[in-house]
C-alpha cells in the first residue's frame, strides 16, 4: 500500500469494476477450457502447452473480436484448428462452441459482502460502475446481479486504457483527485487509472484471467494506491 486515505471522509467517487470484483467471471471461463483442453486431447502438447496457443490465440482474437463469449467461442475454435489433427466438422463446430454455453447459462454469483459494502459506500459517495467487454452480455450481468440500485451510472466501455478513463472523467466531470478506481485487474483497473490520474484501490481475486496480469505500477505522488484483501475492507477505508 502506498498513500493513505485521510480524506475519504468526504465524498468521494468511486468507479467500481464489475467482473471477479463484484461477481465472480473467469472462474467459469477456466472451467470451460479444462473442458476444451480435455476434449481435444491433444497427443503431442501437453494441457499447459495448449493453454499457450489458447492464450495467444485470445489475443489476436481481442483485436478483432473485443472482449466477451463470442471472441472467446472464437478462440476456442481457432485453437482446436491450430492444433488438431482432424478437420473442424459442423458437429465440432458446434461442440466446441457449446463449451461457452455455460457460462452463458450461470446464475450471477456475487462475491462476499459485497451488497453490503456497496449498500454502505453508495450512502457516503458516488458510485459509478466501469466494466468492458461486449454491452449486451455487460448489461445483461448487470441487470441479472440486483446491484444497479446502488451506482449513479454505468459505464461499459470496449477497453479500459488511460484513454477511456479520461473520457469517463470528462463526460461524468469529475475531479481526479477525489475519483478512485476499485478492481481486480492491474492491467485494466489499476495501472491505466493511475496513468490517468486517478486514485486506485487493488483488490487481488485469486481467479483473475491471465492476460489481465501485469505489475501493479506505484502511484505517483500525490495519487494513493491502496491494497485490500477483499471488497468488504473499503467500508474501512471509504
Amino acid at each position: 500500500m502506498s498513500g493513505t486515505t485521510s480524506n475519504t471522509n468526504q465524498s468521494q467517487t468511486l468507479l467500481i469494476d464489475a467482473d471477479d470484483t463484484l461477481w465472480e467471471n473467469n472462474i467459469y471461463f477456466e472451467r470451460a477450457i479444462a473442458h476444451f483442453i480435455s476434449f481435444l486431447n491433444h497427443h503431442e502438447f501437453s494441457p499447459e502447452q495448449v493453454r499457450e496457443v489458447l492464450n495467444e490465440v485470445e489475443r489476436e482474437c481481442i483485436v478483432t473480436h473485443g472482449y466477451g463469449l463470442y471472441s472467446f467461442a472464437h478462440a476456442l475454435v481457432k485453437t482446436f484448428e491450430r492444433l488438431s489433427v482432424q478437420p473442424v466438422t459442423p458437429e465440432l463446430h458446434a461442440q466446441i462452441k457449446s463449451f461457452t454455453h455455460t457460462i452463458a447459462d450461470h446464475a450471477i454469483e456475487l462475491l462476499p459482502n459485497v451488497t453490503e459494502t456497496l449498500d454502505y459506500l453508495a450512502g457516503r459517495h458516488h458510485l459509478i460502475l466501469m466494466t468492458k467487454g461486449a454491452v449486451v452480455e455487460q448489461t445483461g450481468k448487470i441487470e441479472r446481479s440486483g446491484l444497479k440500485q446502488y451506482f449513479a451510472a454505468t459505464e461499459i466501455v470496449a477497453e479500459k486504457d488511460s484513454a477511456a478513463y479520461h473520457a469517463l472523467v470528462g463526460k461524468h466531470e469529475l475531479t481526479p483527485d477525489s475519483t478512485w478506481m476499485i478492481g481486480n485487474s492491474p492491467r485494466s483497473d489499476i495501472n491505466p487509472a493511475l496513468a490517468a490520474g486517478l486514485h486506485a484501490v487493488f483488490v487481488p481475486h485469486g481467479n483473475t484471467w491471465i492476460l489481465e496480469h501485469d505489475e501493479v505500477n506505484s502511484a505517483p505522488p500525490p495519487q494513493q494506491l491502496l491494497i485490500v484483501g477483499r471488497f468488504a475492507e473499503l467500508r474501512e477505508h471509504f
